[in-house]
């Protein structure tokens, strides 16, 4: 095996994801004031420390200095000196010792005998004369200072957490509602909005959610009003245009056999052919639509359509499934694929059923950018094409009808491919005796 093969053949460690909760903007914010209360907490404790250190420290200092001051006296006069002084004590810190035998005086604060002291030394006759003063309470009360520090950044850390969790929730469930109704409003509910009330009152001062509350449901109105005055105009011509178009198909069928009289009967069936999309997509836009759901073997049904669509389609059934779906509705959609692909596609055309998907491809040069982005668009077809762009978007409307998931892809090895998946029937009685293959119709 070659170095390149072992390579490909190799496992990439996969990268730990991160759970999604920390994605979160109250987690980011807790973080944040836990790190801001954290840091303050340690600064202020620091400055406090070290100055409270300090007094007791320069204390405990001068009385050791005044103490060898007065030892000093004593020993120059010759008189005893005091239990807790002496000329080269035991337990003096060897650096403070060599302090004083070169002449200086200093303080050091060292362990004696498992206690804490403040040993202060100073020159005797070329050795250290030194006293200590106990150090232990000073010790506890520095150490008791540390532990209250210590606990009233805990308790103000977890106080700053807990208020600080309440008002990011109020916000950031504001946020979620704001995000629920854009998502509504973006699946075909127009009627939604946020309705958040800092923006009915103009006297109340507005924060950056209501704002954009406030924005998404101007949007949302706006956008409703010119939805449905194009669905109102959409409907309308197609109404108006059935009556015309009826009495010109009957003034068609009175002109004399020729090749003019075909062409007039062509364009008027071209022309009936728009208007009854038309009045569809009207009907899929004000969501008026009944299905009348049964359970079919999706196989037969596919095969149906296609000898309805009246192409040379090739049929491939690699596994059949029963669904629960409206048979014609289904083979509107198939039909207008089918439409599509042998319109705009090259042959072959083939139609593929793998459990509750049906795959429609051609191999042509495969959707529009646009469409692939945006879905299928009415009235938009690439320069040059012929068609009004209502098959593919009717085709849709109607898969999302009867519950099905339509996806327009183009083919790795070239053409378009168009995806239609639909809602499996699962049999609440696996005992039945009714095939699995069978279809009702």
């Amino acid at each position: 095996m070659s170095a390149a093969s072992r390579a490909r053949g190799a496992r990439v460690p996969a990268v730990p994801r991160r759970p999604a909760w920390t994605a979160t903007l109250t987690w980011k914010a807790a973080v944040f004031i836990t790190l801001m209360c954290c840091a303050l907490a340690a600064l202020l404790g620091a400055l406090v420390h070290v100055s409270v250190t300090r007094q007791t420290v320069d204390t405990s200092r001068d009385k050791a200095l005044s103490l060898l001051e007065d030892v000093t006296r004593a020993y120059e006069a010759g008189e005893p000196l005091p239990p807790f002084a002496g000329v080269d004590p035991v337990g003096l810190p060897p650096s403070l010792r060599d302090l004083a035998t070169r002449g200086s005086r200093g303080t050091m604060v060292a362990d004696h005998e498992g206690r804490p002291m403040m040993w202060a030394a100073g020159p005797a006759d070329g050795r250290a004369l030194a006293v200590r003063v106990d150090y232990s309470l000073s010790a506890r009360t520095i150490g008791g200072l540390d532990q209250a520090i210590l606990g009233s950044s805990v308790l103000a850390i977890a106080a700053t957490l807990l208020v600080g969790w309440f008002a990011m929730t109020r916000v950031t469930s504001r946020l979620h509602l704001t995000a629920q109704v854009a998502r509504r409003i973006s699946a075909g509910d127009l009627d939604a909005r946020v309705n958040d009330p800092r923006t009915k009152d103009p006297s109340r001062p507005q924060d950056e959610v209501a704002t954009v509350s406030g924005a998404l449901d101007t949007m949302a109105s706006s956008l409703q009003g010119k939805l449905l005055s194009e669905q109102r105009f959409t409907a309308d011509v197609a109404h108006e245009l059935r009556t015309p178009l009826t009495g010109l198909s009957a003034a068609a069928e009175l002109l004399p056999p020729g090749r003019p009289s075909e062409l007039v009967r062509d364009r008027v069936r071209a022309m009936r052919a728009l208007t009854e999309d038309l009045l569809e997509i009207s009907r899929l836009d004000t969501r008026s639509e009944k299905v009348d759901l049964d359970v079919y073997a999706l196989g037969p049904l596919a095969e149906r359509a296609v000898r309805g669509s009246g192409t040379e389609t090739a049929v491939r059934i690699v596994r059949d499934v029963r669904v629960e779906t409206d048979r014609r509705r289904l083979e509107r959609v198939l039909g207008n694929l089918l439409a599509n692909a042998h319109k705009h596609g090259r042959a072959p055309v083939e139609l593929t059923v793998d459990g509750p998907v049906v795959t429609v491809r051609d191999h042509g040069d495969g959707y529009p950018g646009y469409l692939l982005d945006h879905g299928p668009q009415r009235f938009r077809t690439e320069s040059g094409s012929k068609g009004h762009g209502l098959g593919l978007t009717i085709a849709k409307g109607q898969a999302a009808v009867i519950g099905a998931e339509l996806e327009f892809t183009n083919a790795p090895a070239g053409g378009a491919e168009a995806r239609l998946t639909l809602p499996e029937y699962v049999d609440p009685a696996p005992d039945s005796d009714a095939p699995s293959g069978s279809s009702q119709e």
